[in-house]
């Protein structure tokens, strides 16, 4: 009995741990590439470095997206795409009273 009360502080530390970290960003990574993998032609995106576009095509062959912007079109990895940013750009506006 002594030795599971001596153990408890860390199977505590570690529950605490997997509910406030581990679990959200296995959460956030799995939206990430449903994000990623239902990208399709024509959607407006923002990449993690800033850069705004529009999908352009698809490279299956790299696991990248070819993003339209002001100065042509450049490939970046799906991963770079970033859901954050691009569901903020693709938000309605809110009209201000």
């Amino acid at each position: 009995m002594e030795q599971i009360q001596s153990f408890l502080p860390f199977i505590l530390i570690f529950v605490v741990m997997y509910f406030f970290m581990i679990r959200p960003q296995m959460q956030k990574a799995k939206k990430e590439k449903k994000f990623a993998e239902d990208l399709k032609k024509g959607d407006r995106v923002v990449t993690k470095s800033g850069l705004h576009g529009k999908v352009f095509d698809f490279s299956e062959k790299n696991n990248a997206v070819i993003i339209e912007t002001g100065a042509g079109k450049l490939t970046f990895d799906k991963s770079a795409i970033s859901l954050e940013m691009s569901q903020k750009l693709n938000m309605p506006a809110t009209e201000k009273k």
